[in-house]
């Protein structure tokens, strides 16, 4: 599946990414947690088929949105792997880490690399190129980077719904104020460091994900900077509604296993897989396959990635 040419694209920099196992590229393959994708059937339909980390049968949206834009990002950070090549560092990395979000509690539960913390290695990253590149040319990078930003499934899942943890504490409108405000602060963080042209993923339908039917605004107001909100909830419910017009057959359940409840450690090579992933939404019990992934990837070509101004 390929993306159509959209016009008016401006030429970013880089591409650096922060969030949850929607845009893992195989960080918590370094880390102590049970949140890992590197196992198949994970990978399955990636090129030569290895299980990379991500938590799907292929490519995640910062891989199509990359090779879209001719930018090589690297999945690993500067912290895991220290002597990158100087042109691989400066064209984009990911910090994302599966089971993550803007809830410190949440990565506690799942053992994955905060969103603080992810921060803290851009923050690393950046004086890294300062060396490499010289002050100027590092802050160019920077202002003409495209930054994703996808996390707060988790925090619901985790700890309000499934393992009710903050919902003893906080109502539902509580706890939505709560990570809002998180999410604020996480917007302010990039914006200091120079970053300006930032894309915000909204929550899926969580009630409309496999393990979940069976078991205010984000935007900050930062002068110069642009940032668009991906209404994920309506783009993903539309699929569910119409999969046909999509062309996608499964809804309701993921293409591994049951398709009900497996995700991750569940979601093994022991596990049956659907013969044409393509045909569902979904892989596992939480995460869209690579189809859907290219679906996503398509609408910020088209709808978003042109509402940035040029360079």
């Amino acid at each position: 599946m390929n993306i159509i040419t959209s016009q008016g694209i401006p030429k970013f920099t880089s591409i650096q990414v922060f969030g949850d196992s929607t845009v893992d590229t195989g960080n918590n393959n370094h880390i102590l947690t049970i949140a890992k994708g590197n196992h198949p059937p994970y990978g399955q339909d990636y090129p030569n088929h290895i299980p990379t980390g991500r938590f799907s049968n292929g490519k995640l949206v910062p891989d199509i949105l990359a090779t879209f834009l001719n930018l090589k990002k690297n999945g690993v950070p500067p912290y895991m792997q220290p002597d990158l090549p100087t042109n691989e560092l400066l064209t984009g990395i990911c910090f994302a880490s599966g089971g993550t979000g803007f809830d410190e509690l949440t990565s506690t539960i799942s053992g994955a690399i905060p969103m603080r913390k992810q921060l803290d290695y851009f923050n690393e990253y950046l004086k890294k190129i300062r060396v490499l590149v010289g002050e100027t040319e590092a802050q160019r990078i920077v202002n003409g980077a495209l930054v994703i930003v996808s996390a707060g499934t988790n925090d619901f899942i985790f700890n309000f719904y499934d393992l009710p943890k903050r919902s003893l504490h906080f109502t539902l409108t509580m706890y939505q104020d709560f990570l809002l405000d998180k999410l604020q602060t996480f917007l302010k963080d990039l914006y200091d460091v120079g970053c300006r042209n930032i894309i915000v993923n909204g929550l899926p339908p969580i009630g409309c994900l496999p393990i979940q039917m069976t078991a205010k605004s984000p935007l900050a107001h930062l002068p110069g900077s642009k940032i668009l909100y991906v209404d994920s909830y309506a783009f993903v419910l539309d699929l569910i509604n119409n999969p046909q017009q999509h062309g996608f057959e499964e809804t309701n359940r993921g293409c591994c296993g049951s398709g009900l409840v497996e995700a991750g450690p569940l979601c093994t090579r022991l596990s049956p897989v659907c013969s044409d992933a393509s045909q569902y939404i979904f892989f596992d019990s939480i995460h869209p396959t690579e189809s859907t992934y290219y679906k996503a990837a398509d609408y910020l070509v088209k709808q978003l990635l042109p509402k940035f101004e040029k360079f």
